[in-house]
């Protein structure tokens, strides 16, 4: 095999893939690091995905079984396409975004985390209080580094294919 190929990690992706790629990449993140802290904490994957789909269905979401799970789950990755796509579209106006996606990534997963909890999460059907401080704190964080960055690197993936 030669060594000179290019690397599939380096290619540069079209606008489109590189938001699909981004989503799926911060959708797994995300929902990853849910599973594995409240999963960790004594919470079944199927409630934690019930309570995505709580947020459009309220407390009914929690007796829907299998199929709250799965509306979930789809919300889930469709808000994180949303959130790709909208750093993305962002970065079309501010040229920074794709110059230097670490030191906007993460700031953008800090700007997702407050507008999720502090916009979204208030005007939806669920029920949810004042998380406690290491909840608040592992949401900022995957929100930096699972959500915001890895949304600035697929979206800086698509710049380089037109400079390519």
């Amino acid at each position: 095999m030669p060594t000179d190929a290019p690397s599939i990690a380096r290619k540069p992706l079209g606008p489109v893939r590189a938001v699909l790629y981004g989503a799926l990449v911060v959708g797994s993140l995300d929902i990853l690091d849910a599973m594995v802290y409240f999963g960790s904490r004594g919470v079944q994957p199927v409630r934690i995905l019930q309570s995505i789909a709580s947020g459009l269905l309220g407390r009914p979401a929690f007796a829907g079984g299998l199929a709250t799970a799965l509306l979930g789950l789809f919300l889930h990755f469709f808000i994180a396409f949303g959130i790709v796509l909208t750093y993305y579209a962002v970065s079309r106006r501010i040229g920074a975004l794709t110059r230097h996606p670490v030191l906007c990534g993460i700031p953008y997963g800090v700007v997702v985390y407050l507008v999720m909890n502090f916009v979204v999460l208030p005007l939806s059907a669920t029920t949810r209080g004042h998380p406690p401080a290491p909840v608040v704190l592992n949401g900022v964080l995957i929100h930096m580094f699972g959500v915001g960055l890895p949304s600035a690197l697929f979206v800086r993936r698509s710049v380089e294919r037109g400079r390519a």
